[in-house]
């Protein structure tokens, strides 16, 4: 197993510099019609608040599948997140659409439960028909530097979804630098997991481009070590498309425009589809 404890030093304000100039996007030279089109079709549409019940998920699934039905036939996202309790009930209304079901569990957000209840959650939400689950690492563990139990965690929960994809959230906003954020990802990408996301959403600050640039160049060296791609998935706090576009621009530049798609590409949010379709139709007039 790789130590983990000597993950190379990363300074933030290099990480700082480079991710200022990659987000120079040349705006001019982009469809701005069709990239906010495609970025539509690789969200996932979430909520999972304490005040969510089945009146809720079953609006979100008809707000999920309802885009193909506009006059410009947009593409339907890429699948709706909910906690394991109403997985069933999204799976039912989504049933013969496409659009994936997605839950967060082990513990979410805070990570801090027993390996074996962690477990149990992840496989209840996959025996409810979860074809995705979104886990939180033990930060916790983590600040300890037991970085061979967070690594053995996810690798457990990774085996416990079976054959649903794993995607493994650091909460970027709690690990702060740039060298304890790669070597998070480092341990996730490891572990097996399907996609590295950014954050739970629930605090402050939680997607940032600084982070996401790290995550994707762990990215992009594990696969030129193992061959292996894992997708990235940001999320928390994003709701209008210019944010989104950044997120999108630098995965493209990094990962490649042919990894542009649901299977690499995610974004988490609530409110981001609403403006983006109101983005694609003021670049279509424009």
């Amino acid at each position: 197993m790789t130590d983990f404890s000597k993950t190379p030093i990363i300074e933030d304000e290099e990480i700082n510099r480079r991710t200022g100039e990659m987000l120079r996007i040349p705006i001019d030279d982009l469809n701005l019609q069709k990239t906010y089109s495609d970025i539509l079709g690789m969200i996932d549409l979430t909520t999972l608040e304490a005040t969510d019940t089945r009146k809720r998920v079953a609006d979100l699934c008809a707000q999920a599948k309802s885009f193909t039905d506009m006059p410009d036939k947009l593409p339907n996202v890429a699948a709706v997140c909910v906690y394991p309790t109403l997985v069933s009930f999204a799976r039912k209304e989504l049933e013969g659409t496409g659009i994936k079901v997605a839950s967060v569990a082990g513990a979410f957000p805070s990570g801090q439960s027993p390996l074996f209840v962690k477990m149990a959650e992840v496989r209840y939400a996959v025996d409810e028909g979860a074809q995705e689950i979104d886990m939180v690492i033990s930060r916790g563990k983590f600040f300890e530097e037991e970085y061979n139990q967070v690594f053995d965690e996810v690798a457990a929960i990774r085996e416990a979804c079976k054959d649903a994809h794993l995607k493994v959230i650091l909460e970027t906003g709690e690990l702060k630098t740039a060298t304890r954020i790669r070597r998070a990802s480092e341990i996730a990408l490891e572990a097996g997991c399907h996609f590295l996301k950014t954050s739970t959403g629930k605090i402050k600050p939680a997607a940032t481009p600084e982070a996401m640039l790290v995550m994707l160049e762990a990215i992009r060296d594990h696969q030129k070590k193992t061959g292996n791609l894992c997708g990235i998935k940001a999320a928390g706090g994003i709701a209008e498309p210019e944010a989104a576009l950044e997120y999108y621009w630098m995965a493209r530049e990094i990962l490649g425009q042919k990894r542009m798609n649901k299977n690499y590409f995610r974004i988490g949010a609530s409110r981001l589809a609403g403006t983006l379709v109101e983005a694609i139709h003021n670049a279509k007039s424009a």
